[in-house]
């Protein structure tokens, strides 16, 4: 697969109609009412205190009627500087291929319901100088991590290319790596996708979530399988987190269990930000950290 010409295909949704709704005008009424569910920042008491610029996301990948409030959660920390955003790093778990290493999608563009979102060639070319990274479709296929994103990045950027990245197995070493090849500047944002725990009883996955949630806020880089899916992409962000010295906010803390009626067997969702450096709104107001 290394090394092949990169054909022009177009990478169809996957879960359109399952995760979210396939009719542009329903998805986007959708979205807006996961943006009210949204955990709100808080107005900062002082407005000399500068507002915090995510270089990167920690979001959840579920069905929209479950995780949608919290990925809204995330993506909400980048209203005041969303203008600046043109290319997009997104890394996901492989919920249906075994493989090694890292698997970059060779499509030109991937199509959801609000239009298509072109790769950046550039970025691809890039990463693929890396021992560990592979041209392949295979793992994006069928894969929803990376998909139920792009609405809310299309609705909240416009314009923007996506660097789509699947992970295998792979070290928080390897992972970091491809992340410092294209870390690029305050227009390259990085996302992470993953869910937390996974079908426990609403109490038990609060306390799992929330042991989950402090290592994430250490920068820790042992996450396992068991206390998020996206272990591997959280494990890189983190390690090259500590080397840049970012500081992680955590933004919302939910499960299932409080989207849904089901308590008995929930998902955990969390969101994140992780801020490089700061930014002074216009006229001197700032954004504190949002509540959760």
């Amino acid at each position: 697969m290394r090394g092949a010409t990169l054909t022009p295909r177009i990478r169809q949704p996957a879960v359109a109609g399952l995760f979210y709704p396939q009719d542009p005008l329903e998805l986007r009424a959708v979205l807006d009412d996961c943006s009210a569910r949204a955990a709100k920042p808080e107005t900062a008491a002082s407005t000399t205190r500068p507002a915090p610029v995510p270089k990167a996301l920690i979001a959840p990948h579920a069905g929209y009627v479950f995780s949608g409030p919290t990925a809204a959660s995330a993506y909400g920390a980048l209203a005041h500087v969303s203008h600046r955003i043109r290319r997009v790093v997104l890394l996901g778990p492989s919920h249906f291929v075994h493989f090694s290493g890292l698997a970059v999608c060779r499509a030109a563009a991937f199509q959801t319901p609000l239009g298509k979102v072109p790769v950046d060639d550039l970025m691809r070319e890039e990463i693929l100088r890396l021992p560990h990274v592979l041209a392949a479709d295979a793992p994006h296929e069928r894969e929803h991590s990376l998909e139920v994103q792009l609405p809310f990045l299309q609705v909240l950027l416009g314009e923007f290319r996506i660097l789509p990245v699947v992970t295998g197995e792979a070290t928080a070493r390897q992972v970091a790596a491809v992340l410092e090849q294209i870390w690029g500047d305050e227009e390259t944002l990085v996302i992470v996708s993953s869910d937390l725990s996974h079908y426990r009883c609403y109490e038990a996955a609060r306390s799992i979530d929330d042991t989950t949630a402090r290592a994430i806020l250490a920068r820790s880089t042992r996450l396992d399988g068991e206390q998020a899916c996206g272990c591997v992409g959280i494990n890189g962000l983190m390690k090259l987190a500590a080397k840049r010295n970012l500081q992680v906010r955590l933004l919302d803390l939910r499960n299932s269990g409080d989207t849904a009626a089901e308590r008995s067997r929930v998902v955990g969702y969390g969101a994140f930000a992780l801020d490089e450096y700061t930014h002074q709104h216009a006229g001197g107001e700032s954004m504190g950290p949002p509540a959760h």
